[in-house]
C-alpha cells in the first residue's frame, strides 16, 4: 500500500429529526484547535435551521414524553455504551478542541460517559423526589406528579464541549423533555459527533437536534420562538448582555427559563445533582374523591 494516500477528512454536518442535514444557508466556518490549526468546516446554522430543529423536536415530544421512564433510562444507558466504543474518537476531539493532552482528554470523556449513566438512573426515580401524595382536610386523594415542560433550547456551555455539552443535554431528555441545543461556537465537533452517537442508541429522531454556528444567530429566534416552551441559558454565561437580551424575549410566551452561571462558577466535574433534572419539570397535582366501601362506612 503506498504511503502517499490521502486522508479521508470528516464532513460535519447538524443533526436534526434523527437526520444529518447541512444548514440550509450553506454557510460553513473554520474550526481550529487552540493553537490555531485547522480541524474542519462545520456548518453555520441559520434561523430556519433553528426553525426546523423545533419543529422536529415538537413532533418528537409525543412519543419521547409517553415513553415509560424505564424506557428512557435504557436508551441513556444505551447511549452511554455506544459512547464507551467510540471512546478513542471521542478522545481526540475533545484533546483537540480543548487543547487538552491526551490523558486529561480521556478523563473528561470517561466523565462524559459516567454521567449518561448517572442520568439513566435518575429517570425512573425523579418523580419519587418531586412528586407524592400530599395530606388533605377531607375526603380526597390528592397526588403530585411531575411532567416535562415540552420542548427546550440548550445552550451548551462554550468552554467545556463535551463534558458540559453532556450535563446540559441528559438531564433534559432523561425527563422526557426534547431539546434543540447549541453547540460551542468554537469548538463544535463533539457535540456533531455525539448526534451520530445518538442516531444509533435507539433515540427517537428529533429528540435532541444539534445546531453549530453564532450561537447569538442562532438562539435569537429560538428564545422567541412561540412553540419553545423552556430555554437553558448556560452557554450565554460569559455574555451577560446576549442573556440578559435572550431572557427578555423568553418572557414573551412564559419560557421556563434556567439563568446561567457566571463561567468561573461552572465545574463540571462536580455532583451535578438534581438542579438541572427538576429545572424543565412542571408539576400536575390531581384530586380524587375517595369511596365508600360498604355499610361500614369504611373508606379506601
Amino acid at each position: 500500500m503506498s504511503d502517499g494516500r490521502l486522508s479521508v477528512f470528516k464532513t460535519y454536518k447538524l443533526y436534526v429529526g434523527g437526520k444529518f442535514p447541512r444548514s440550509e444557508s450553506g454557510r460553513v466556518y473554520e474550526v481550529t484547535d487552540s493553537k490555531g490549526r485547522w480541524l474542519a468546516n462545520a456548518p453555520q446554522s441559520s434561523r430556519k435551521d433553528a426553525r426546523d430543529a423545533v419543529v422536529a423536536a415538537r413532533k418528537a415530544f409525543g412519543g419521547w414524553s409517553g415513553a415509560t421512564a424505564y424506557n428512557r433510562g435504557q436508551v441513556l444507558y444505551r447511549v452511554a455504551e455506544m459512547l464507551e466504543g467510540r471512546r478513542e474518537q471521542f478522545v481526540r476531539e475533545v484533546a483537540d478542541a480543548e487543547g487538552l493532552s491526551k490523558s486529561k482528554a480521556a478523563a473528561v470523556v470517561d466523565a462524559a460517559i459516567d454521567r449518561w449513566v448517572w442520568y439513566a438512573g435518575w429517570t425512573d426515580k425523579i418523580g419519587q423526589i418531586v412528586g407524592g401524595a400530599n395530606p388533605v382536610a377531607g375526603p380526597y386523594f390528592n397526588l403530585s406528579t411531575p411532567e416535562p415542560t415540552g420542548v427546550v433550547t440548550v445552550l451548551a456551555p462554550q468552554e467545556s464541549s463535551f463534558l458540559g455539552l453532556v450535563s446540559v443535554i441528559a438531564p433534559v431528555i432523561a425527563t422526557g423533555n426534547t431539546a434543540v441545543v447549541i453547540a460551542s461556537a468554537d469548538a463544535p465537533l463533539p457535540a456533531l459527533s455525539l448526534g451520530e452517537v445518538l442516531a444509533t442508541s435507539d433515540l427517537p429522531g428529533g429528540v435532541v437536534n444539534i445546531l453549530s454556528g453564532k450561537t447569538a444567530e442562532i438562539a435569537a429566534p429560538l428564545a422567541s420562538h412561540q412553540d419553545v416552551n423552556a430555554i437553558d441559558l448556560t452557554g450565554a454565561g460569559g455574555d451577560t448582555g446576549l442573556a440578559k437580551e435572550l431572557e427578555i424575549a423568553a418572557a414573551d410566551n412564559l419560557k421556563r427559563t434556567l439563568r446561567p452561571q457566571a463561567v468561573d462558577e461552572a465545574d463540571w466535574t462536580a455532583d451535578p445533582g438534581t438542579r438541572r433534572l427538576t429545572a424543565f419539570l412542571e408539576t400536575k397535582t390531581v384530586w380524587h374523591p375517595t369511596g365508600a366501601l360498604g355499610a361500614s362506612g369504611s373508606s379506601y
